[in-house]
Parts: structure tokens; sequence; C-alpha cells
């Protein structure tokens, strides 16, 4: 009989599921719904927002479409894992019922009282103990739902994040796990629990929050009626839970220090791992708990992200034509255009407000259009070069905090497909890029084999796990990245002027 383990990705854009075969450590069947990106609504300007039960809807679907693929029998599949998108915000009442819809990770409205709420605090204690600005992460959007929505918050039974709504569906449970409390500003690292002060500043319920339990670990049972919904036969596990930064280093063995992982799905994200709580001074880049954290040997993740990533290609992909062109094509026509797109400059932070910008809304800006010489070709490959500036426009932070960026894991999906932001991202960071077949459904899969102990160790965890290219930078090509990410550089100083 074999032993299966199931891994979900709870996205802003798809549900993805994955089974792995745990003998092996290789993945069978993997399988994203819907086919298209799932809708976010921006009921104002700056809002985003998805309804938790529509991504309850596509892991059904997923669940089992691979599970009837796979042709899973009872007794085979052993364990759950989940990874779901950073920093949303999920209220249920005491029935477990939806009391609104999720306030997402880029939403920006809370930024107001994040920033209220680091004046109140004091530096001090946000950059020792918090190790970040409350900013607009979950605390201060649960924050927001209390001063305009008093009538939702006076129902509320428990605040959970993303993947902790899916594991509640599954198994009837609510739980949460402290790696997921660090990402929402709830985790005082120097006490090693919740922080008391922010829940106090916030008028936070202490009685909202989940208990905590360990990223690797039996977290509840998949419920009769579960089962119906999914096609996973009752009494299996949710082994693994962790947010999708986290979960996507895990998933590329990103797990000591000195080891970067990075994504350009929606967001684009570097993620390194240290032992050390490290921080910016200014917030720009974020630190958190790793999955693997323990207090007798800490572990911690730095978090660059940048919201305008994948959202700007796909925006760009819905302007040229939508079904009528796909992502290949759109790199092909990027291709006939120089290195640096002759002058053509994209700032792609048209998502929400965005960390490295301390927390300040840009917006996007196609910057030098020169109307008789600039093609389609010339704008395609200059939102892509302009989300590599932006990647690197952080990665130069964490360089000043002493991480070491040398080479750096991805997994060969989204826009590390694109053959122009590969070697944007290795010529303009000048490290080396190594791709692997992977994901974040497969990693999560992998986190519940170790958490139902089916592997003995993490190394066991990845012998299934395939370096499929190494990419490595060309000293030729770093004079003409420098010089683009110079001028790009200049011209987002430009834009920060005018918008003060």
């Amino acid at each position: 009989m074999r032993s299966l383990l199931i891994g979900f990705d709870i996205g802003s854009s798809s549900v993805k599921a994955s089974l792995l075969d745990a003998d092996t450590g290789a993945p069978i069947v993997s399988k994203a719904f819907p086919e298209e990106e799932m809708p976010i609504d921006a009921p104002e300007t700056g809002y985003a927002e998805q309804d938790p039960e529509m991504w309850w809807k596509y892991v059904q679907q997923a669940s089992r479409y691979v599970i009837k693929q796979a042709n899973v029998k009872k007794g085979e599949l052993k364990g759950i894992g989940i990874a779901y998108q950073m920093h949303g915000l999920v209220l249920v009442d005491k029935d477990q019922n939806v009391l609104r819809s999720s306030i997402i990770w880029c939403d920006s409205r809370a930024v107001g009282i994040g920033e209220k709420a680091f004046q109140s605090l004091g530096e001090d204690y946000c950059m020792n103990n918090l190790l970040n600005s409350p900013g607009n992460f979950t605390a201060s959007k649960l924050r927001w739902v209390i001063e305009n929505q008093p009538e939702i918050a006076s129902k509320i039974h428990k605040m959970m994040l993303p993947g902790d709504f899916i594991a509640m569906k599954l198994t009837g449970e609510i739980m949460t796990s402290e790696t997921g409390l660090s990402e929402g500003i709830f985790w005082d690292f120097q006490k090693n629990g919740l922080s008391d002060s922010v829940l106090k500043n916030y008028q936070i319920d202490k009685n909202w929050m989940p208990k905590a339990v360990p990223s690797f670990s039996e977290q509840g049972k998949v419920t009769a009626e579960a089962s119906k919904l999914t096609g996973i036969e009752v009494g299996v596990p949710v082994a693994y839970r962790a947010g999708d930064q986290p979960n996507n280093a895990f998933s590329l063995q990103v797990l000591k220090p000195g080891e970067l992982a990075t994504t350009a799905g929606t967001s684009g994200t570097v993620y390194g791992v240290c032992d050390t709580p490290l921080h910016d001074p200014l917030s720009r880049v974020n630190t958190f708990v790793h999955v693997n954290h323990a207090k007798e040997k800490p572990s911690y993740g730095v978090l660059l992200c940048v919201n305008g990533t994948g959202i700007l290609n796909s925006w760009m992909r819905k302007l040229l034509g939508g079904s009528h062109i796909n992502y290949t094509e759109m790199n092909t026509s990027a291709r006939s255009a120089p290195i640096g797109s002759d002058g053509l400059i994209f700032l792609p932070f048209g998502n929400g407000a965005e960390r490295i910008l301390q927390n300040r809304q840009l917006g996007a800006h196609l910057i030098g259009l020169d109307l008789l010489k600039h093609s389609k070709g010339h704008m395609l490959r200059a939102a892509q070069e302009g989300i590599v500036s932006a990647l690197t426009y952080g990665f130069q932070i964490m360089n000043e905090m002493g991480l070491d960026l040398k080479t750096v894991k991805a997994g060969k999906a989204n826009m590390f497909l694109s053959p122009i932001f590969r070697s944007a991202f290795i010529h303009m960071n000048r490290v080396t890029l190594e791709l692997y077949d992977t994901d974040g459904a497969q990693g999560a899969a992998r986190g519940a084999g170790i958490g139902m102990g089916l592997f003995s160790n993490e190394a066991e965890a990845f012998e299934g796990l395939q370096l499929i290219e190494t990419y490595e930078p060309n000293e030729n090509f770093f004079e003409p990245y420098e010089e683009l990410f110079s001028r790009w550089k200049k011209r987002l100083s430009d834009i920060e002027k005018m918008d003060l």
C-alpha cells in the first residue's frame, strides 16, 4: 500500500493541490483551480478582499481531482499540509460562520492604523520585540474592523489567517501557528509568545486568538462532512501549516542560516533564513518566525516582498489581448527589445502599499514612453525589468542587514519561466540562481510528512526534490544591468519626491 501526502497552497490567484508519494518523495499529480485567476474585490481604492468560502470551494475541487487522478485507495492518504497567502484576516462567529470577506495581504486600508500604533507602542518596543513596525499586517487589519465595523467585531469568536480557515473547514478545529502569529505582528520575540502590548494597544480580545501549535504537528483530523466534500478519508490529520513564503522556502529546503529562496508570482519575494533576530530599522523588509523555529534552536525568516510583480505581467496580458496571447508569446515579444528597453522604465508599484517603500502607495508608472521608438516588446521587457529592479532594491536592504546573498533557490514557475526575467535577476543582483521542480503545494505535502513522522529527518523529506537548472551570471552583462538599475532608482526617486 502506498503512503501518500496531500498539500494545498491557498493563493490569491488560485488554489493548488499536490499529491506526493512519501516513500519516494516524488510528486504524483498536481492541479490548480480555477483555470483563470480568482477575483479580488476592491470596494474602495487600496482595498483588496476575497471570500474565504471561495477558497474552500476550490480546495474541494482540487482535492477531488488529484485523488481521482491518482486513484487513491482507502488508507493510503496519511497526512495533509496547508500553505496559504500570508497576512490575511478571516473572522468567524461561534458557529464558525464567516463574518465578512477576508481582508487579504495586498489590502492597504490599515496603513495609518499601523503607523499610529508604531508611535504609541514606541520604536524601541516594536523593533526589539516585534522586529517590525505593526504596519499593514493582520493585527492592524483586525483593528480596522474593530474601529469601522463594530457590529461585526461584536460577533467575533476567533480571528484566523487564510490557512487556519481551511484547516478549520477540514477538521472543525480552530488553531494557528507561531510563524502565523509572527506574520500577523502578534508575536513578541523577546518573550517567545503573544504580544500582550499589541493586544492591549489594539484592544483585541485575547480570547479571539486561536491556540498556537507547531508548524509540524498533528492539528486535527478530517471530519465526515469535510470528507464528503473533498474526497479525503475521514480521520486523515492536518499535520503542517505555514504562510506561503516560509513554506516556499521550506519547499526548496531553505532551512539553515545563509540560505535564500525567491518567488515571482502575484507578488515577488526573497526570503532568507538566519538564527538571530535581524531587523531593518525602517521595517522595509520583515522578520518572522520560520517553520522550523524552536525555543532551544531559533530560526527566523527575513522577508522582502514586492506586491506588484506577476500581477503587473498579468495586467499586461489582459491589456494586450487576454486569452488571445499567452505568457510564452509575451516573453518572445519582450526579447525583441534590448536590455534597458531603450530607456523605457516601469515602476511596478500598483498593488497596494509597498513595504520596501515604507508603506507608501506610489502606484505603477510607465516612464519615458517614446511613441516613435517604443513597441509592445519594449513595454513587455520594461515591465519585467522593472519588477526585477524592485526586487533588487529590496536585495540591497537585505545586504545592509548582513544577509549573504550569493545563491538563490526558486521553483521553476511563474516569472522564472521567462529567460529575460531570469537574466535580469541574476545579473542585476550578481547571484547564482537554482531552479527546482517544486511548488508550494508540494512543500506543504512534505511538511505534512515531517509532521506525521513519516520522514525520519528533513533530508529524507527532500530526497525527491529535483534541481532542474542552475544559472550563473556572466560578468559581461553586469554593466548594462547596473546602468539600468541606476536609471530605475533615479526614476523611483523622482516619483517619490513628487508624491511628498
